[in-house]
């Protein structure tokens, strides 16, 4: 029988790495992380290694990268070392994934129903009638209303928003216990956002599912996660408490922090990060140049 406490995730020393005409770049360096039935956000800038972390835990690192860890288990099950039918399986059901900008990567040739469907069908072999049962009611459960109708559309005939729900159902159908959510709400305006991670949040309560959440922004990430992650040229140069990302101590973080336009608080020009090599290694130094 599992044990409910036991990490879904165990993530130790993850490197990704990348062969180019002048020597091996590293994309990830040396990621370490354990995570349980809660939410956990990734941030950091464009190039930081949060996508790139993400998809190395499912194998999707295309070649010739090369994706190493001293452990990379899921529920106590080595995915390294785990064969292409093994993962195949793993993918979906175990572990799913929602990529940025999701609704492009819906078949635009497929009603969004069939395909929705069809990701129940691979992982359940479950009948025609009851694929469809199973995808209305992942329909409704992502509060898309007259889920008949929605059904039979096609890709191109639905609005972003809708776009965005029809894929989180398509991830969820199999009933995954990790999700990993890769920028998921970047393309939509704030309200429609909200709707999404609300949606999010919800299915990860009544599922207890665990989720990793990818994103480069540090508010939404602190309003939506338990724990956040914060990645620097591949590595995570600072963990927290989400409650705590306020009193974040690293240069970096709060070189970030600052950056960040307020409102509230009338302010001349924004801040801008000024980088220290010593990031690079031992995550000590820098500061915020006004």
């Amino acid at each position: 029988m599992a044990d409910d406490n036991a990490p879904l995730l165990e993530v130790a020393n993850l490197r990704v790495s990348f062969p180019t005409r002048n020597g091996v770049t590293e994309a990830v360096r040396g990621v370490s992380f354990t995570l349980g039935r809660e939410k956990l956000g990734i941030v950091g800038e464009s190039g930081s290694g949060k996508s790139m972390t993400g998809r190395s835990i499912l194998r999707l690192v295309p070649p010739p990268g090369r994706v190493t860890a001293d452990r990379l288990a899921f529920r106590g099950e080595d995915l390294l070392t785990a064969s292409p039918r093994r993962m195949r399986a793993i993918r979906g059901s175990g572990i799913a994934m929602v990529m940025q900008d999701p609704k492009y990567s819906l078949n635009p040739v497929m009603t969004v129903g069939h395909q929705i469907a069809e990701a129940y069908r691979v992982h359940s072999r479950a009948g025609a009638a009851e694929a469809k049962r199973r995808a209305l009611e992942m329909l409704e459960a992502v509060r898309i209303r007259d889920p008949e109708r929605v059904y039979d559309r096609y890709p191109h005939e639905v609005s972003g928003g809708m776009g965005q729900r029809i894929m989180i159902a398509m991830m969820l159908i199999p009933d995954p216990a990790l999700l990993i959510a890769d920028e998921p709400t970047s393309a939509l305006d704030v309200t429609v956002q909200m709707q999404v991670l609300a949606i999010l949040d919800d299915l990860c309560s009544q599922r207890g599912m665990g989720m990793v959440f990818v994103s480069h922004d540090l508010n939404l990430v602190a309003s939506f996660c338990d724990r956040i992650l914060i990645m620097y040229a591949g590595r995570v140069v600072e963990s927290c408490r989400a409650s705590e990302l306020h009193a974040a101590r690293h240069p970096y973080t709060r070189g970030l922090l600052d950056s960040l336009p307020r409102l509230d608080v009338p302010q001349g020009d924004l801040p801008v990060l000024t980088r220290d090599p010593a990031w690079l290694t031992d995550g000590a130094g820098g500061g915020v140049e006004g």
